[in-house]
């Protein structure tokens, strides 16, 4: 069990985290954009912001795939 958890540990170490809070609108538009394209809405906030740091820094979005969120 000790072994597990010092994996999910690592992990998480890994993948920070933050907590947003979104409107009512723009919630509903972001679960409607996640339900069409049938990926979780965490994954297309992260396209978001991957999006939009690529347009306001390109050389930091270019730099050995900075933004990738595979």
């Amino acid at each position: 069990m000790a072994i597990k958890r010092q994996r999910r540990k690592a992990t998480i170490e890994s993948r920070p985290r933050a907590s947003v809070t979104f409107p009512p609108g723009q919630y509903k538009i972001l679960a409607d954009l996640a339900r069409q394209n049938k990926v979780s809405i965490a994954w297309v906030v992260r396209d978001a912001v991957d999006k939009y740091v690529a347009d306001k820094w390109p050389l930091f979005a270019a730099h050995e795939g900075a933004l990738r969120h595979d």
